[in-house]
């Protein structure tokens, strides 16, 4: 018997090994083996089995089956294969993201020794145990005190150098009983302390829980765009429909877009479930992750709240996926392959399991918008804030006339928004600040020869930390070790520190208003999960006066006392060459714009901006959607981008210019079978033209929809140039494929 192999490698290819006669009753399709490949051990999964192979070379055998049978279901192996098709990545590493080689179905957790405490009526044993043995008796002594919980005897080694031991010791006197049991894990320390509501839903919402419980109870495919605004109560119309997805027998995955989120909704979910709750992102250490896994696998989760990758959950009788804040980038995964949108995914399982999917979100993504137009998405509409809160009131600051009025160039925080801030901390109330470019200054320049401080990797300017006073590049990592005080061109020591980030900003903030109690949110600050769900409590239990943070705080939160939302410079991004820069910047500002005034409180939202005359800034200001959707749906179908129209970026990377070049050329001039309706734009040099010592070029193939309703035929194309015909060699160089980007840069 004969099986053909994927691996996790860069190939479409399947590899034939034998399957040795003591592996062939455990051997099956979407089995996990251990095989050879070259001179190394590696791990891939069995695509198909045969008693007979065509393969004339040395054939050899499988080493190791790791799972007695396949441990995905049907629908997984499914979506698996169509992620291969759709994202052109081998089965091997899409088969390597669905289920990492870290996790099983046969994860043990380590196993610890567990003191417990047995009552004794006889206190003369402890008086001798306290005289002869006094290392026992304060062993003793702690055990005693912890009871009833178990006490895990290494939390002991700061009494003694060698509890087990002296456990031992103790457990032969039967004075404790020792057991060993695994680890468990649980969501509180990951979440937010539960949170429990009286929720008397409005009319919109129960026509909209009316409408989704319906199409619960038809157990086939169904898709929804909720659109509802900031404050509306969406996350209480979730809960309400997976109860109904609950009673039925069934399951639910929720994703969200930022790690942050998960903390607050988390901590609802499980004031109303319980245990039935899991969470999934990558701020789970490899235990965490093995261990809910396998809990998921056994059925014992019915509901996973997380990231993308909490799309391939592995979730049986699925009945509801719930894609929150579905506009959000943070679903698309750049690197490394599968380049797999989260969303798109979630629509595709959720019909290969024959269940409902809900996108939900206040500024829904233009393609979705777009297919709900097109009778692809039923819509759903909260149209109203719940309860008693209304919407903020906006107002623009133009920095221009104000750095004109005052006399400061470069003004960082205006004179209207400061007094806000005053304001509101003499009422005792809320206030976020958004600036979404971390550091203190993202560019530090020469002022006498204007030469920039830039990353010889990256060739993009080094930003400055104040924090610890360290040049870094955002891009690779690079941090520049040693102090920087003069030019590397010109030698001059006038060096200017130009433009403002979140560590900016609060530093200003912290010297204008000293008194006030400040967090700051960034990639910076939270190194870890935890931490960011302390500070995000702290400012939920109102310890935190002034929040700073990126966009990883402008969306999804709901603090009631937020009465007042500062966004520091809405421009930033907005003039990228990038066909979505408008788009994500007008979600920004909406979203951020929603954290204020969720409560019984009237809010505020002061923008400052360098181009208050910008159409999709004075939409964002005015709240107004209606606007901002007929403005850039007429700009995307004049320049034919999507959603009138499929684009792939084909990207040429190596560390040679000219040899990455000319590679670009050779396969532009080479592209086969073109067909009406498809343009091919470049070769050209990438925004961000060097990455980490490589360069990058790219080319861009666009189908337009009007001859290509589906995208089939760029499918086709790309699939018959690429890998049916490699009529490349990229040698040193690497090509990679970008179905559906959410940026050209």
């Amino acid at each position: 018997m004969f099986a053909e192999v994927a691996l996790s490698i860069s190939t479409f290819q399947s590899f034939t090994y034998k399957i040795p006669s003591d592996l062939i009753h455990i051997a099956r399709i979407g089995s996990r083996a251990k095989v050879q490949l070259g001179n190394r051990l590696v791990y891939g999964v069995i695509t198909s089995i045969n008693k007979n192979t065509t393969y004339e070379g040395d054939i050899k055998p499988v080493s190791e089956i790791i799972e007695n049978g396949p441990i995905l279901t049907k629908e997984l192996w499914e979506l698996i294969y169509w992620i291969s098709y759709y994202y052109v990545t081998p089965i091997g590493k899409v088969f390597n993201t669905v289920l990492p080689i870290s996790i099983s179905k046969n994860y043990s957790p380590q196993l610890n020794w567990y003191a417990k405490y047995i009552e004794l009526k006889n206190g003369i044993v402890i008086d001798d145990l306290k005289k002869k043995a006094p290392k026992q008796y304060n062993v003793y002594r702690h055990i005693k005190k912890a009871s009833p919980i178990l006490l895990k005897v290494s939390s002991l080694k700061n009494i003694c150098s060698n509890p087990i031991s002296i456990c031992q010791s103790l457990e032969k006197k039967r004075l404790i009983i020792l057991v060993k049991k695994g680890k468990e894990y649980s969501i509180d320390d990951l979440s937010f302390k539960p949170v429990e509501k009286k929720i008397r839903f409005n009319p919109d919402q129960k026509r909209v829980i009316n409408k989704l419980n319906k199409s619960i109870e038809t157990r086939k495919f169904k898709s929804h765009l909720l659109h509802g605004v900031t404050g509306s109560g969406k996350t209480e119309i979730f809960i309400e429909i997976i109860k109904k997805v609950i009673a039925h027998g069934k399951s639910a995955i929720i994703l969200l877009p930022e790690i942050s989120l998960t903390p607050q909704i988390a901590g609802r979910f499980k004031s109303v479930f319980g245990n039935k709750t899991a969470l999934w992102h990558s701020q789970l250490t490899k235990s965490q992750r093995a261990y809910t896994w396998q809990k998921v696998y056994n059925n014992e989760y019915k509901i996973v709240i997380g990231a993308r990758s909490a799309i391939f959950a592995p979730l049986k009788n699925l009945g509801l996926i719930i894609v929150d804040e579905e506009h959000d980038s943070s679903y698309k995964q750049d690197s490394p392959s599968p380049r797999y949108h989260a969303r798109d995914v979630a629509i595709m399982r959720a019909k290969f399991e024959e269940s409902s999917i809900l996108l939900s979100s206040a500024t829904p993504s233009l393609e979705s918008y777009y297919n709900y137009q097109h009778n692809k998405h039923k819509y759903l509409s909260l149209p109203k804030r719940y309860g008693k809160a209304s919407y903020p009131t906006v107002k623009i600051v133009n920095l221009l006339e104000e750095s004109v009025e005052t006399g400061k160039i470069n003004t960082v925080i205006s004179g209207m928004l400061l007094d806000k801030i005053e304001e509101r901390l003499n009422k005792n109330e809320q206030i976020l600040l958004i600036q979404n470019r971390r550091g203190y200054s993202p560019s530090v320049r020469c002022s006498d020869c204007s030469a920039l401080i830039m990353c010889s990797a990256c060739k993009t300017p080094l930003t400055y930390h104040k924090q610890d006073n360290k040049l870094k590049c955002h891009i690779c990592g690079y941090i520049e070790m040693q102090s920087v005080d003069s030019c590397k061109e010109c030698m001059s020591h006038n060096l200017i520190y130009t433009g403002t980030g979140t560590q900016k900003v609060e530093n200003i903030i912290e010297r204008t208003f000293p008194r006030a109690r400040i967090a700051r949110i960034d990639h910076d600050s939270v190194k870890k999960g935890t931490d960011m769900i302390k500070i995000l409590q702290s400012f939920f239990d109102g310890k935190i006066d002034i929040l700073i943070g990126t966009q990883m705080i402008a969306k999804g939160l709901d603090f009631p006392d937020i009465t007042l939302v500062g966004i520091i410079n809405a421009d930033l991004g907005l003039h990228l060459p990038d066909f979505r820069a408008s788009e994500r910047i007008f979600q920004l500002i909406y979203q951020a714009a929603g954290r204020s005034g969720r409560g019984k409180k009237n809010g505020e939202v002061i923008i400052q901006t360098y181009d208050n005359d910008n159409p999709v800034i004075k939409a964002a200001a005015k709240l107004d959607l209606k606007q901002y959707y007929k403005i850039m749906l007429d700009d995307r179908n004049i320049l034919k981008y999507p959603p009138f129209s499929w684009i792939t970026k084909i990207e040429f990377i190596g560390p040679d210019p000219k040899s990455v070049l000319a590679l670009s050329n050779k396969i532009r001039n080479n592209l086969l079978n073109q067909y009406k309706g498809l343009e091919i734009l470049g070769p050209a040099t990438c925004y961000k033209e060097k990455i980490k010592n490589n360069y990058r070029f790219q080319v861009i193939l666009k189908s337009l929809k009007k001859y290509d309703p589906n995208g089939e035929k760029l499918h086709l194309f790309i699939n018959d140039n690429f890998i049916k015909h490699k009529n490349f060699s990229a040698g040193a160089n690497n090509v990679q494929i970008h179905v559906d980007p959410i940026s050209m840069i």
